[in-house]
């Protein structure tokens, strides 16, 4: 029985048989634990906060009005946070509001997506029904929720071109300006590297020209540049057969980069010949193997073991402990060198790391004739034995249109930035047809996702290319969120139309390229967020760099990988069956491009461990962020290359 009735929680156990004390109470523990759980997600994925206490309690209660787990909250906020111009990674308190009107939204469109057939209301429904123009439209649009949506998306995807600058669009121009139309800033420049001053002329004037009705300048001539494609993705074909991968293939693949980082680190005379890690020795021994993970879940220090090769060790697995090292990077799937010993053959304590290929040493030769194919029929290649060449491109991550709609506005105003700027190639890196857009998702366009890739991308790429002439390079690369293309990695290229071979090109994904000699390779697989989820790293040495996003875009380097995470990241479609050796970087290249939902970024990277200019090698790492967030505007990068990785001019432009 209930004797009498108290809240003061702190006098809980005093009142044992007060009911709504002991309600508070509990609910007040649970709380607790989850704001403790939900704060340990935020900061294993990278976030911080400038309020912590009350930024945990609003998402506590989001958790509980929404039915949502910890992991769930800040998989949410990645989303919330990737798409919108958010910089840093400290979670503000003043930011929870449009949190929540994200968190609702994504309720929002769950119950859509359950409930085909309804339709939730809002103010661009009443917008267009007051709107003078489509009075014909009235009866339709009221008549079922159904038939308003289907005619919005008709007259959307009506490809039925005018001539208007060159450009195609949609034949029935809307009266309603989109957000991405109403942005204030476009084409501000966000981060600049110049290590040529001396090189820049009257660019800033270019930067500065925001107003479209600036006045309209001569435009310098376009200059060609030879353009070629490695062999070792060449293998990739459209309309290739995939999805016939056996764990056999997995296994000689991964055993071959093994093997492959063995006897180069050998070869380089800096390494003792590799040996079996699992026998018991009171020796120095050198082992070289593979990271895994013992077990589900992220690495620790208790769960790392090293495999070896089927020569060495018959594939077998040891533990490894890194307790006596000061600084390491690791990720499951990555190949080491390890020095140490192993005394009672069930754990080998190291006493050295090598995580890097040898800079000496090449996978598979880049350069012979019969391993490479010219995408450049009218300007031929630069002779090897010349001085290398300048190189002015522009570079662009999808999506190219807006959360909101398929009008692609983001691509249209690129390609109008690009006719200004006159770079020798474009290159343009997928999603085009966005598998993770919302109308893509929900089947509510009326057209094939290939018509939507022909008449809403190709056709205002073709006109750009037309527009600067012969001598004008692009390359479209596929992504596998490409909705109209083949779901597996490595990728094929796409179908490009013959007559428009010459000026457009479509490389497998990945692959390496070489422009004016400069060697530049691409990939739209996002590594870089996926390493990031799952490397464990220490640095206890003074003076060692923080800079994350240099330390994930230098695994790429010095693993000669595009993709060297095993097993790969939930939702990756690799194929070890398909070209397997495409995924190799057999030279490190002068150029790396990897697109990713991470923080934009172009950087000079150096590897090799010696201090001379001799032994070191420089890489251009970009990342030129999505060009569309949201239902703003995103990023690209404007690079200028004057024949060395340390000669460079480089911007990220906000578009």
């Amino acid at each position: 029985m209930i004797k009498r009735k108290c809240f003061n929680v702190e006098e809980f156990g005093s009142h044992q048989s007060c009911l709504a004390c002991a309600c508070i109470y509990l609910l007040g523990q649970l709380g607790s634990a989850m704001a403790e759980e939900i704060g340990e997600e935020f900061k294993r994925s990278g976030f911080t906060f400038d309020e912590e206490e009350e930024i945990l309690k609003r998402c506590v209660t989001f958790c509980v009005n929404y039915n949502l787990k910890p992991s769930d909250i800040v998989s949410s906020w990645e989303v919330y946070y990737l798409n919108r111009p958010l910089d840093g990674s400290v979670v503000e308190l003043e930011q929870m509001d449009g949190f929540l009107q994200h968190l609702q939204n994504e309720q929002k469109e769950t119950v859509i997506k359950g409930e085909p057939d309804l339709h939730v209301y809002s103010s661009k429904d009443v917008d267009v029904i007051l709107n003078d123009e489509n009075e014909d439209l009235n009866e339709d649009i009221l008549k079922t929720p159904n038939g308003k949506s289907q005619s919005l998306h008709k007259e959307r995807l009506d490809l039925t071109p005018y001539t208007n600058g060159g450009l195609f669009s949609s034949g029935k121009p809307s009266k309603h300006e989109t957000p991405f139309g109403q942005r204030t800033e476009k084409f501000v420049v966000r981060f600049n590297i110049n290590s040529m001053p001396d090189m820049v002329t009257a660019e800033k004037e270019d930067n500065s020209e925001n107003d479209e009705d600036a006045i309209i300048k001569k435009v310098r001539p376009l200059q060609g540049c030879s353009l070629t494609v490695h062999g070792s993705g060449f293998g990739l074909e459209p309309n290739c057969r995939f999805m016939y991968d056996k764990d056999e293939d997995r296994f000689n693949a991964l055993d071959n980069r093994i093997m492959r980082h063995a006897k180069a680190l050998a070869a380089s005379g800096l390494y003792e010949e590799a040996v079996d890690p699992t026998v018991a020795s009171q020796r120095s021994m050198f082992a070289v193997g593979m990271i895994y993970c013992d077990g589900e879940g992220h690495l620790n220090d208790k769960s790392i073991l090293l495999q070896s090769s089927i020569a060495h060790s018959g594939g077998q697995r040891v533990r490894l402990e890194l307790q006596n090292l000061s600084q390491f990077s690791i990720f499951p799937g990555q190949v080491v060198g390890i020095e140490g010993h192993n005394p009672s053959g069930h754990c080998l304590i190291a006493s050295k790391f090598v995580d890097s290929f040898p800079l000496s040493a090449t996978i598979d030769p880049i350069l012979p004739p019969a391993k490479k194919i010219a995408l450049n029929h009218d300007v031929q290649p630069i002779n090897q034995s010349s001085t290398p060449s300048e190189l002015s491109m522009i570079i662009a991550s999808g999506p190219y249109t807006t959360t909101d709609n398929l009008l692609f506005e983001p691509l249209t105003e690129l390609l109008a930035y690009a006719k200004r700027k006159v770079p020798q190639l474009l290159i343009l890196l997928g999603p085009f047809v966005d598998s993770e857009h919302s109308d893509i998702k929900r089947g509510t366009v009326e057209m094939s996702f290939e018509e939507i890739f022909k008449f809403e991308v190709l056709r205002r790429v073709q006109n750009y290319a037309e527009h600067m002439g012969p001598d004008a390079r692009v390359l479209l690369m596929p992504s596998t969120r490409d909705a109209n293309h083949d779901f597996v990695f490595p990728q094929p290229p796409f179908d490009i139309p013959s007559d428009l071979k010459l000026q457009i090109s479509s490389p497998p994904n990945p692959c390496i390229l070489e422009a004016n000699q400069a060697k530049i390779a691409c990939c739209t697989m996002d590594i870089l967020r996926h390493l990031s989820g799952e490397e464990l790293s220490r640095n206890l040495t003074k003076g060692g760099t923080n800079d994350r996003l240099s330390t994930l875009a230098s695994h790429i380097l010095r693993q000669r990988s595009f993709y060297p995470l095993y097993p790969p990241a939930e939702g990756v479609p690799l194929d070890f069956s398909l070209a397997p050796q495409a995924l190799d970087i057999s030279v490190i290249p002068d150029i790396l491009i990897l697109p990713s939902d991470m923080k934009h970024f172009v950087k000079v990277i150096s590897l090799g461990e010696g201090g001379s200019e001799e032994e070191q090698a420089r890489c251009v790492c970009v990342n030129p962020g999505r060009l569309a967030k949201g239902e703003g505007g995103g990023t690209f990068v404007e690079l200028n290359y004057f024949g060395r990785p340390d000669q460079i001019n480089a911007s990220v432009v906000s578009i």
